[in-house]
């Protein structure tokens, strides 16, 4: 938990000057970084506010208009203008009582129903900021040795079903073409010959889906600075495509709706340390008044079936908004197995 707010920026030039910062990297909006003065451990029950969530959930594209989407990223792709891009889609839902809206509460919900291994809030009133993510994926790390120098790494995730036997080979051709884009990205941050692909094609198990996961790392060059890390590697690759650029442009024209902070970035960064930690902003609610708002998508390659895309994006969706319909303080223990059978339908 951070607290003792010292400061806000938007210039990422603060990240290499003092401090611990908590990072929010939006997709769409410029960057949020907030200096505390302390940071400590803690359970989200701490800092929760009273929320009230909805349950009524409207999508930016129903099942129409995203099949529609993934078979135009298919045809560009055969036209040769993209190998891979993401077609996301974002939920929204009216909290029915603003008095009972906090992020903080909706923090303590998905730590309690689905705990994520990059989960997060970051509540600024002041700024409008609002945010809460039960990430499972790493966007980088920074680690620095005892001799100064500091190994940067990222997780990838490409491949998602419900149990191992829905992972297809489009899921694996998908990972490892994304692995390459990530190699790339990195590559322009550290030193010749130090980028490696220590895990590949790894299966992880989160609640109610499985993910595979590899891992790229490198040595940062000396003298890199934080606007060179995102310049090169922001939005991530997992979340855009490859050809990174031509993907960009082919999700802004496919998607109605931006994304906002989700497809962004979360976490921390400790200037003094040189060291840092940022989730990939997936799985994340943000408030923007009193709508509540969460994005979902999938990886579209040739190979994609439209409808088992669509599928994805549900089942990637449908416990954690499920946990958002809860009520926080609880008024019981959570029955947890009744959210993982239950399902958001078809939001439209």
């Amino acid at each position: 938990m951070a607290s003792g707010l010292v400061s806000v920026s938007s210039d990422l030039d603060v990240l290499d000057t003092e401090g611990r910062w908590a990072v929010l990297l939006p997709y769409d909006g410029a960057p949020v970084l907030a200096r505390f003065e302390r940071w400590e451990p803690g359970p989200p029950d701490d800092v929760a506010g009273e929320l009230a969530g909805p349950a009524d959930w409207h999508s930016s594209m129903d099942r129409d208009a995203y099949v529609d989407a993934v078979e135009e990223v298919r045809e560009r792709i055969a036209a040769g203008d993209v190998y891979q891009a993401n077609v996301c889609r974002v939920l929204a839902a009216t909290l029915p009582d603003p008095a009972r809206s906090d992020i903080g509460g909706l923090h303590a919900l998905l730590e309690r129903g689905n705990p994520a291994p990059y989960s997060g809030m970051l509540r600024l009133p002041d700024q409008g900021v609002h945010v809460a993510t039960a990430s499972p994926e790493l966007f980088l790390r920074l680690v620095p040795d005892p001799e100064g120098a500091r190994t940067i790494a990222s997780g990838p995730i490409k491949g998602t079903g419900r149990s191992p036997e829905d992972l297809s080979d489009k899921d694996r051709a998908e990972n490892v073409m994304i692995v390459d884009l990530v190699r790339n990205d990195l590559s322009r941050v550290s030193q010749p010959g130090t980028i490696s692909v220590p895990d590949l094609l790894v299966l992880e198990r989160h609640p109610g889906l499985v993910h595979l996961v590899s891992r790229v790392q490198g040595r940062l060059r000396d003298g890199v600075s934080w606007p060179d890390i995102v310049e090169a590697s922001f939005p991530p690759g997992s979340v855009t495509g490859a050809p990174k650029i031509a993907a960009l442009r082919i999700i802004d024209e496919v998607e109605p709706a931006p994304r906002g902070p989700y497809c962004g970035a979360f976490g921390w960064v400790d200037a003094d340390l040189g060291a840092a930690e940022l989730a990939v902003s997936i799985r994340t609610f943000w408030r923007d008044g009193v709508t509540l708002r969460f994005g979902t998508g999938a990886g579209i390659t040739w190979g994609s079936d439209a409808q088992r895309e669509w599928d994805e994006t549900e089942l990637k969706a449908s416990r954690l908004t499920a946990l958002a319909a809860g009520c926080w303080p609880l008024p019981t223990t959570p029955n947890i197995e009744a959210v993982e059978n239950s399902s958001m339908g078809s939001p439209v």
